[in-house]
């Protein structure tokens, strides 16, 4: 009998046993990352979990879009009656096609305008009798400021009066004797010798007529004087050449005036509906001012600017600053701009005109965006808008606005005091 043999390892065992978890291991991948492959594969290692067999795929899972933002790129409006735009001032403005200046700022000094200032002085030996006008008093053309009494006024007047005089009798002889002359009835001897002394009354008057207006008299004053009583041949008017205000008043009553045949000023008229800004402009910037440019003038106590053209470049400069002179002519109507005033001037010396251009109050900023508001039915709309050029009045808006809409322009802090408090309840 053959003996058993004894039994051996199968020593291929280990390395089909390595193949199968490889394997295992590789089945767990696939299912873990490739969509839709059997579920019984998944089972296998228990991966079959309630949760995850209610969820279909990631990748095949619908998309939840994310929740709209409220108030997110949609128009904001601001509600407001007519009686609340009323109380907080807000004024609104037509957008419309304007120009966009570039200006250099100048500082200057505001004068009386050079043909609106008139010194009233008189030369004549006399004394003042009668002060009609004080400082600060407004006054017209041709007003009566004061009187004055002149033995040199009544010897002109003497002078005048008989000189007429004289004159009318010497020209009725001198008709008659021509008269008589044409009818051959006198010798050509005494017409001659009439018209002569006829010529000489004539001239003598009209001397004296020009002494009276040398010393100040006009053609309505001479043409009263035959009439005027003898009390005020002594008298002088002194009237105001312009209209405007009295700034300065040099004599009181009884003060001698005109001595040793010196002029003497008795009052300062200004007119300050105009005034001068005295500029110095660098020469650098001397070569871009032009005449008739347009001036931009702020002075401290001036709550706006005021418009105004250049008129005047000196073609000198200062010795000591080196500057040239630039004079701008500024209307002053509400009389804001007083003389001796320290100003500065903003002078546009390159425009552009530019299709869509908004007031510089006009314009807010909200985070990073630059918003107006539009003026609609129930108050206001915020609207975003890009700027292009600007200057110290008005920018440039290249989109979100068009020409013709109307816009909040001064308090816009108000409405958007009320746009972040509206974000700050949503």
């Amino acid at each position: 009998m053959t003996a058993p043999t004894p039994h051996r390892p199968d020593r291929r065992f280990p390395g089909r046993l390595a193949l199968v978890m490889l394997a295992l291991v590789a089945g767990i991948a696939i299912a873990t990352f490739v969509p839709g492959i059997a579920q019984s594969v998944r089972s296998v290692v228990g991966w079959n979990s309630p949760t995850n067999a209610a969820q279909p795929p990631e990748a095949i899972r619908p998309r939840e879009e994310p929740a709209e933002k409220e108030g997110e790129d949609k128009p904001r409006l601001i509600k407001l009656t007519e009686e609340q735009i009323a109380a907080g001032a807000i004024d609104v403005a037509v957008v419309k096609e304007d120009t966009i200046a570039r200006r250099i700022v100048v500082p200057g000094t505001i004068i009386p305008h050079a043909d609106r200032l008139a010194r009233v002085s008189v030369r004549l030996s006399a004394i003042v009798a009668e002060l009609r006008k004080k400082i600060g008093d407004p006054v017209a053309k041709d007003e009566l400021l004061a009187i004055l009494e002149s033995r040199e006024v009544a010897d002109a007047k003497s002078e005048y009066l008989a000189a007429r005089l004289t004159n009318e009798l010497q020209q009725e002889l001198f008709e008659r004797d021509k008269a008589l002359w044409d009818k051959r009835v006198s010798s050509e001897q005494q017409f001659l010798r009439s018209r002569n002394q006829a010529l000489q009354t004539q001239m003598k008057l009209n001397i004296a007529r020009q002494k009276l207006f040398a010393l100040g008299l006009d053609e309505k004053e001479i043409a009263a004087l035959p009439d005027q009583p003898e009390a005020l041949l002594r008298q002088q008017e002194v009237r105001s050449p312009i209209a405007g205000r009295v700034v300065e008043r040099k004599v009181d009553l009884g003060t001698a005036v005109g001595r040793d045949n010196l002029e003497t000023e008795l009052f300062v008229i200004v007119d300050l509906d105009k005034v001068w800004i005295d500029l110095a402009v660098s020469p650098a910037d001397l070569p871009l001012v032009k005449e008739g440019l347009s001036v931009a003038i702020s002075a401290r106590g001036v709550a706006k600017k005021i418009e105004g053209r250049v008129v005047f470049i000196s073609p000198l400069l200062d010795k000591d600053t080196r500057t040239a002179r630039v004079v701008a002519e500024v209307v002053n109507g509400d009389g804001a701009l007083r003389p001796g005033s320290f100003a500065t001037a903003l002078i546009a010396v390159d425009r552009h005109a530019v299709p869509v251009a908004v007031q510089q109050g006009a314009i807010q900023s909200v985070g990073d965006e630059r918003v107006v508001f539009v003026r609609t039915a129930d108050g206001f709309e915020k609207r975003v808008v890009v700027l292009g050029r600007s200057d110290d009045r008005l920018a440039e808006v290249t989109s979100g606005l068009e020409a013709g809409e109307t816009i909040a322009v001064s308090n816009t802090f108000l409405l958007k005091a009320e746009l972040l408090k509206g974000l700050a309840e949503d």
